[in-house]
């Protein structure tokens, strides 16, 4: 992938890829995320651990724009998420917690729909989108799988489906919610690797996990949810005992994958 920007050079910088202020998300009339904050900057990735229903799963939808929030505020490079139209900046990755069956869909299919905040879709792939999608799938692992049907593949497979598309588009600011869920480990090493380069470019993320794996030396800062609300903050290393590994988050259920679905 190219390089992402200089951030280096003399003079004011761009806005931060991700800032949260008190935030506050009602959700079946409960609430869900209380006065939470948070900011991703350029070159950092900030881990989100919690235990279920602590409110991760809705954090990660609110910051990308898919659900309303009752207060505070969520910027995307300096601008109102329900005003950000620089879509082709964000990749997002939703929780894979929904069977795939039935989606007539190849994984080609489901990569290229990544591209389509950059290119319009049309019939043959240009070559600019074939060699997104090329990358993309040999960054996860996918090379020999591209004419393969998603809803055949294992779930963790179906994962780093999700994972190349959302980085088919070469965004500034990845959000992804458990990406490593069925995962082998050297899928998730892999995706480790990925990241660490993706960040020392420039670029930013905002993780949500439940175990940090082989991902632990990439993150840069941790955010630990517990009902609602920030618990903790701070490096890696120092997340108290108590807030270590969990199992999914189920505050909000996903949908099926599907070619478009998730693409902003």
């Amino acid at each position: 992938m190219p390089v992402i920007g200089d951030y280096s050079a003399e003079g004011t910088p761009p806005d931060d890829p991700l800032r949260i202020e008190g935030l506050a998300v009602d959700l079946g009339g409960r609430a869900v995320l209380r006065s939470v904050g948070l900011t991703v900057r350029r070159g950092e990735l900030v881990a989100v651990l919690g235990a279920n229903g602590s409110g991760k799963s809705t954090l990660v939808r609110a910051a990308v724009g898919l659900i309303p929030f009752r207060a505070g505020t969520i910027d995307l490079f300096g601008s109102p998420v329900d005003a950000f139209t620089r879509r082709e900046r964000l990749g997002y990755v939703p929780q894979r917690t929904a069977s795939a069956a039935g989606v007539p869909a190849t994984v080609r299919e489901v990569i290229r729909s990544g591209l389509l905040a950059r290119h319009p879709w049309h019939g043959v792939p240009t070559r600019a989108e074939r060699a997104g999608i090329s990358r993309a799938a040999e960054a996860m692992g996918l090379a020999d799988m591209l004419t393969k049907q998603v809803a055949e593949l294992s779930g963790g497979q179906q994962q780093r489906v999700l994972i190349a598309r959302a980085i088919a588009g070469e965004p500034d600011l990845l959000v992804m919610d458990e990406p490593t869920a069925g995962v082998d480990r050297g899928h998730t090493e892999r995706l480790a690797e990925f990241l660490a380069e993706f960040t020392e470019r420039g670029g930013a993320v905002l993780m949500v996990e439940h175990d940090l794996g082989p991902i632990r030396p990439s993150v840069d800062r941790v955010v630990v949810l517990d009902h609602g609300r920030v618990a903790f903050a701070g490096p890696a290393e120092d997340v108290p005992e108590r807030h270590g590994p969990h199992h999914h988050d189920t505050d909000v259920p996903a949908p099926p994958v599907v070619p478009g679905e998730g693409v902003l």
